[in-house]
Order: C-alpha cells, then structure tokens, then sequence
C-alpha cells in the first residue's frame, strides 16, 4: 500500500519509535510521503514555540521535570541524535510541511498529490476533517484502552489513576476524537512505572500494533473492536492541580 506518514517534530520520543516502525514495515508497503506538524499547544489546538513549550513543563509539571527534559533535549543535540526529519529524509521520503491547517484547501491538495491508499497518523495534533479522510482512510494510534482515556496524555492518565495496565489502540479515523472504531488493541503492564518508562513502552508497542492494523487493511478487513462512546472517558492537558494529585498518589516522572 502507499502510505502518507502524518506526525510531527516531537524529538524525545518519537524517534526511537518512528525507526522502529520503519524497521518493520513490510515489503508490500511504500511510504510516499510525510506531513510533519509543528507541535500544538497544550490543549489548545495552537502552534508552540520552544519556549512555550519549556515554560508548560515548568509551571505545570515543576522544576525537577523542566530540568530533566532539559537535560535529555540538551544531550541529543550535543550527540546529534536522529530526529523526526533525519530518520524520514534517510530514507528518501519527501516531508511536507504545510502552511496551515491540514484540513485547509491548500494543505488537501499537496496531500492529494501523494496520491497515497493510507494514512497512517502517529501523534497528530488535528482533528481530521471529513474531506481529509475523503482523501483515503486514516489508522490513528491512541496510547490509551479506547473507549476510555480519550484526549490527550493518556500515559499521565493511567498512572495518576493508578492503573496496572494500560493499552495501545490503533483506530479508524472520523471526525470526532479518538472515536473511530477499532483495529488492533493491546494491553501494556505499566505497574511501578515512571511517565518516561510508560511513554517509551506504549510507544514501541504501538509501533508494531500500527502494522497488525495494515495488516488487517491489506486483507479487507473492517475494525470489528466497538469503539463504544457510551463508555467512554475523556482527559485534557493536566493542570498544576492534576500534577500535584499525581505526584501524592506515588507517580514519579522519571526514575
């Protein structure tokens, strides 16, 4: 299948993820092309600067969090780590940089020219508009056990209610927030976890649950997991409130 990748410049944890992914990805398929989204504000839908970015994680997830993601971003550029853009252009894969919304006019035509079967949505930050997904079908993964957990920081979610296990699930895009019915679903141990540790692990196995669902796409196959709205639960951007809960209940961010 022709696949269009749709991600963004994430530098922390999508790289190790993303060359996972293109390590497995079968012979049969060809990534034609890679929207890459600048990151969105917290909950907000609008485009962050760096700064912004790093003044979120310290007045809300405090100083010792602030330091530490610091110190990681620091060290990968000092060793010039692999990043979004360097693991897609190694392998020939045009990146499209958009100008605007995904959904606007301008942005459907460049992705129309891909001429892609799939779209494949790996941290996306836009909700996907029906003439978007007119374009072709779209696998979206969501690191959470949809329905529950819809929304975003999922990880943050599962460990600040304390959960033992939480899940990856690789849905059928529509127009509203992880509400597509479901492909692939599977659970993941997260007891005694930190954020970081939960995030790699959900992660790398959704790298390999996304392919399970072209797998099942390549065979004709319809998602046949209910992605029931009736049982589902939806999280926003933590506050300062939700972290200092997070941290009480035994929640660490890093170990």
């Amino acid at each position: 299948m022709r696949i269009l990748l749709i991600t963004q410049s994430e530098e922390l944890y999508l790289p190790g993820a993303l060359s996972t992914w293109f390590a497995e990805l079968s012979d049969a398929d060809t990534v034609v092309g890679c929207v890459l989204l600048s990151p969105a504000a917290s909950g907000t839908g609008r485009k962050e600067t760096l700064f912004s970015r790093a003044w979120d994680a310290l007045t809300i997830f405090g100083f010792d969090f602030f330091v530490n993601i610091a110190l990681r971003y620091v060290w990968r550029r000092l060793i010039k780590a692999d990043t979004v853009c360097s693991i897609v252009e190694s392998r020939g894969i045009p990146i499209i940089r958009l100008s605007g919304s995904i959904n606007n006019a301008e942005s459907l035509a460049l992705i129309k020219n891909c001429g892609a079967e799939i779209f494949v949505s790996i941290q996306g930050n836009e909700i996907f508009k029906q003439p978007l997904l007119e374009l072709a079908p779209c696998l979206n993964l969501h690191t959470a056990p949809l329905p529950k957990y819809r929304g975003l920081m999922p990880a943050f979610w599962a460990i600040h209610d304390q959960l033992d296990e939480t899940a990856v699930s690789v849905f059928l895009v529509d127009e509203g927030i992880d509400s597509g019915p479901i492909y692939v679903q599977s659970s993941v141990k997260i007891k005694g976890l930190s954020l970081h540790e939960v995030i790699v692990r959900t992660k790398l196995k959704g790298m390999y649950a996304i392919h399970e669902a072209l797998d099942l796409v390549r065979q004709g196959r319809d998602p046949e997991i209910i992605n029931d709205a009736s049982e589902s639960s939806y999280f926003g951007f933590p506050t300062k409130l939700d972290v200092r809960e997070f941290r009480r209940r035994g929640g660490v961010f890093f170990k």
